[in-house]
């Protein structure tokens, strides 16, 4: 079956609808029935009287249980399609959700107008909606970063590794890794409940990154208007970042607009120190938001067309 076709649909259907509040509101979201039974496992199986090591072990088999029941009801889906262009199109609506390019522009979008308007309590309201760091410690430019680096990271995570993973293994791909990054999302994190059972989750995560985050800093750089100065703060800084895949994106959208990103941030209450990428630059403003904006826009087309390229070649 023709991968790359269905996942054109999917973009396109996706860049035309994104996920409409009334199906959400109606049947929720497929990203959301996964995050239901990483919920359940971790209720029950993450239990504190368990010893550090009996926690991991039990939060490895949770992760390899959503992971390969995701995979396998994705690959039953997908057998049952039928053959031809019926196939594509059925394929295309069934992994339409796992795919978010109209979703992230909007959130970022919505943060601009209180930022040039310097309205701080809105811009903050916005900007939690897609970070995970406390927004009411943060100032006019720290919601500028912290956009700025939630936009470069989500792309990877978000748009460029599932489409990556559909391309590799069709439905099944793609639901596996929307799977394996709701794993890390919600339970890959270095806290007292999670660093034992959380553990496995976010290596798996880094693991199926690892090519996605640096396709994604390449394409930043690409179609940039300084691909060079991208190039070379992604080469650079990408290593100084706490996530081994986050830094590539978030290092070649620095560099591309000449700003730094990452630097110490606010994460329940505790103060991170970490290092800034591109760090001779100044913080990103309201504008240099919006011009991260329209970088990603560019870099979403050419990504469209390769895909579009893919399908036409695909034997």
């Amino acid at each position: 079956m023709n991968y790359a076709a269905i996942m054109l649909i999917a973009i396109a259907m996706d860049m035309a609808f994104g996920w409409p509040d009334r199906l959400y509101r109606r049947i929720g979201h497929p990203v959301t029935w996964i995050g239901a039974l990483i919920r359940w496992l971790d209720t029950r199986w993450n239990r504190q009287d368990h010893s550090f090591g009996m926690r991991k072990a039990s939060g490895a088999l949770a992760a390899l249980l959503v992971i390969a029941l995701c995979g396998a009801v994705a690959w039953l889906v997908q057998a049952a399609l039928p053959p031809g262009w019926a196939g594509i199109m059925l394929g295309g609506v069934l992994v339409w959700p796992f795919i978010a390019l109209r979703s992230m522009h909007d959130h970022v979008a919505a943060i601009i107008p209180p930022l040039q308007a310097g309205d701080l309590p809105r811009a903050r309201r916005e900007v939690s909606m897609i970070v995970g760091r406390d927004p009411s410690q943060l100032d006019c430019a720290g919601v500028a970063r912290a956009a700025t680096e939630s936009l470069a990271e989500n792309t990877s995570d978000g748009i460029v590794a599932p489409i990556f993973w559909g391309l590799v293994g069709g439905l099944p791909g793609i639901v596996a890794y929307k799977a394996i990054n709701t794993l890390d999302s919600m339970i890959g994190y270095r806290t007292p409940r999670h660093m034992a059972f959380g553990w496995a989750a976010a290596r798996i995560d880094d693991l199926a990154n690892l090519v996605p985050a640096r396709l994604t800093g390449v394409l930043f750089a690409l179609v940039s208007a300084r691909p060079r100065a991208a190039l070379a703060a992604m080469w650079r800084d990408a290593r100084l970042h706490r996530s081994p895949n986050a830094g590539w994106p978030e290092a070649a959208m620095a560099g591309a607009l000449g700003v730094r990103l990452s630097g110490p941030r606010i994460y329940d209450g505790t103060t991170t120190d970490d290092p800034w990428v591109n760090g001779a630059c100044p913080d990103p403003r309201a504008g240099d938001l919006g011009k991260g904006l329209a970088l990603y826009r560019r870099a979403m087309a050419a990504l469209t067309i390769c895909v579009a390229i893919l399908a036409a070649l695909w034997i």
